[in-house]
């Protein structure tokens, strides 16, 4: 595959990440100073890994003010997927470590749906950091980042490892 065929599917599958996002309904709830729509949305959850496998749940919640039509998430991986991926309906690969999961909507201070990923790496590391954070916020303004962007080091230990 030339670098011109991988650039082009790779901006094939980032537009389809955008239109998993699009199609929004208006917002409900309060409004901040710049006219702009607030909301503070958080991720919570569990990564595993077992021989080079790793099993992620996470729940978006939005702490509000106001409801959100639509979000979506970035889980990002220190080590490179490997190649060949089932994903949830909802989620799709835009890079070599990156996966974008749509949320859906969330009321104001309401938990959306959990999300559970099975992920394959690509060469079996012994350990991988996962970053998780807002790729879009359906259009509001979160002013306390601080909860949506997590990092968590995963063992290949079976062992679950909480953020």
């Amino acid at each position: 595959m030339t670098h011109r065929t991988r650039g082009a599917r790779g901006f094939a599958v980032w537009g389809a990440a955008l239109a998993l996002v699009g199609g929004a309904a208006p917002f409900a709830g309060a409004v901040g100073a710049s006219g702009v729509p607030e909301a503070d949305l958080a991720y919570h959850g569990a990564a595993t890994m077992s021989g080079g496998r790793v099993e992620v749940r996470l729940t978006p919640r939005n702490h509000g003010p106001s409801a959100v039509p639509d979000a979506s998430v970035l889980l990002r991986w220190s080590q490179p997927l490997a190649d060949r991926q089932q994903l949830p309906q909802a989620c799709v690969r835009t890079a070599a470590r990156d996966v974008v999961c749509r949320t859906g909507a969330l009321a104001e201070d309401g938990l959306g749906d959990q999300i559970a990923l099975v992920l394959r790496l690509r060469d079996r590391p012994d350990e991988v950091t996962l970053e998780i954070d807002t790729a879009w916020g359906g259009g509001a303004v979160d002013g306390n980042r601080a909860n949506d962007r997590q990092r968590v080091l995963v063992l290949d230990t079976g062992d679950s490892y909480y953020f």
